[in-house]
């Protein structure tokens, strides 16, 4: 019997990379998984992997910015056993490119997927942790949740707004046993970098005055993939908020992460940004270089 036994979980975003690594080792440790995805093809395949394993899980087909498909997810979560232990907010992309030249309607899109759509889902579930008067939620922050970086506000913005979503609501659903867990990973190897670079094509792409920082920033994740995590450093997180009687507020990995936002912490803010910068590529030297600028 698993740390977990019995225990049934939702996890959204679960076809690939956290979300998938967060649903197999939860099935390790007992839980039955209830895995949210739009590529059904692909969760019904993760099913057959953690059920040739022993693990118990459930496949369901949900796009999260769809009323009827997050409703549906939680009626199908409450049909295994009639209660949810836990809900996983792990769903999201990335929005890229300089707020002058992303357009509003991007950032909104982000914002509902990101954002809006958590909350939409996250408010059917906490009336049955309610009744049950026990429960956790676990919101897939980032390391973006408290950095800005240049290129990524979008994104990033939507990960300050989760942070700040949990904190108020870890306040208000105390009193009901309800325990909210932000986890930040930092860079990690997943098709979520892909998805993004995709993304942000259609804007980046061409003549505008930004095109020697996307050079630059292309140029730092490059090495940014040197020291990168893995989804399994996520999981282990995930399982470790879920088993702890008492957990943190706050989980953060891999180690580069740690170190991010203890120097976010203590250092002046121009330096720190200057360092953010310089990490990720961007650079006011370089723009000037290509403008031919003194």
């Amino acid at each position: 019997m698993g740390k977990l036994s019995r225990q049934v979980a939702i996890v959204t975003g679960a076809s690939a990379g956290i979300g998938e690594a967060a649903a197999r080792s939860l099935a390790r440790e007992g839980a039955i998984v209830v895995m949210a995805a739009r590529r059904l093809e692909r969760l019904d395949q993760i099913k057959k992997e953690i059920e040739s394993a022993g693990g118990k899980a459930v496949s369901v087909a949900c796009d999260v910015i769809s009323a009827s498909d997050r409703e549906r997810l939680v009626s199908e979560a409450m049909s295994v056993s009639g209660r949810i232990d836990a809900l996983i907010n792990n769903a999201g992309y990335g929005q890229r490119g300089p707020i002058e030249i992303v357009p509003v309607e991007n950032i909104r899109q982000n914002f509902e997927t990101n954002l809006f759509s958590l909350i939409a889902l996250t408010q059917l579930v906490i009336p049955v942790m309610r009744r049950q008067e026990s429960g956790r939620i676990i919101n897939i922050s980032s390391v973006a949740g408290r950095i800005a970086r240049p290129l990524s506000s979008v994104y990033d913005a939507t990960k300050h707004a989760l942070e700040a979503i949990s904190d108020g609501m870890r306040g208000e659903l105390s009193l009901f046993g309800i325990k909210v867990i932000v986890i930040e990973p930092g860079f990690i190897i997943t098709e979520f970098l892909d998805v993004a670079n995709e993304i942000a094509r259609p804007i980046i792409e061409g003549d505008n005055p930004y095109a020697p920082l996307f050079a630059g920033f292309n140029e730092g994740y490059k090495r940014m993939r040197r020291m990168a995590g893995e989804p399994d450093d996520i999981a282990r997180l995930i399982l470790k908020a879920m088993a702890d009687p008492r957990p943190r507020p706050r989980y953060a990995a891999p180690r580069h992460a740690r170190i991010f936002l203890a120097a976010k912490k203590w250092m002046p803010d121009r330096l720190f940004e200057y360092i953010v910068n310089r990490q990720t590529g961007i650079s006011a030297d370089r723009l000037k270089a290509q403008h031919g600028r003194d």
